[in-house]
């Protein structure tokens, strides 16, 4: 098996304009994703995601990589805490929303598990363990969408 790149592509009916919130501000993040999220959508922002409680769980650092509003938001992840994300130190993630019919396909995409230079152990047990973590969060992803736009 290749533990290269995890893909997982979900349609929602909702705009563009809607889900690029959802997937780019902590207030939508935090329904559907993480527990707590801080982070600005703007290019070169740093932030963090938090599993659990904030004291207790885990932090995870991020840093905003590119902003297409209402097409495109990605971010770096998976990076210590005291260095700079980059190609080969964290992995990529990136939401493509495209326009389809009444409603948006999201495609999400995550990259640079190979280029961690992890062994083949960690390389397995990290992208089995993201691979699954999307399984569940972009259902709950568009479960949260179809919430949002049906809220009276």
């Amino acid at each position: 098996m290749e533990f290269g790149t995890i893909e997982r592509e979900i349609h929602v009916d909702a705009s563009p304009e809607v889900v690029f919130e959802v997937v780019s501000s902590p207030q939508h993040l935090r329904e559907w994703w993480p527990d707590d999220a801080e982070l600005e959508a703007s290019p070169g922002a740093v932030g963090e995601l938090v599993f659990g409680d904030r004291g207790a769980g885990t932090v995870v650092p991020l840093t905003v990589v590119d902003v297409e509003p209402p097409r495109l938001f990605s971010f770096r992840w998976i990076h210590a805490h005291d260095e700079v994300a980059a190609p080969g130190n964290s992995l990529l993630v990136t939401f493509e929303l495209v326009p389809s019919g009444a409603g948006t396909t999201v495609r999400m995409t995550e990259t640079g598990f190979r280029e961690m230079g992890w062994g083949a152990a960690v390389l397995e047990e990290a992208y089995q363990e993201h691979s699954a973590g999307w399984n569940l969060f972009i259902p709950r992803l568009g479960e949260y969408v179809t919430r949002l736009v049906s809220a009276p």
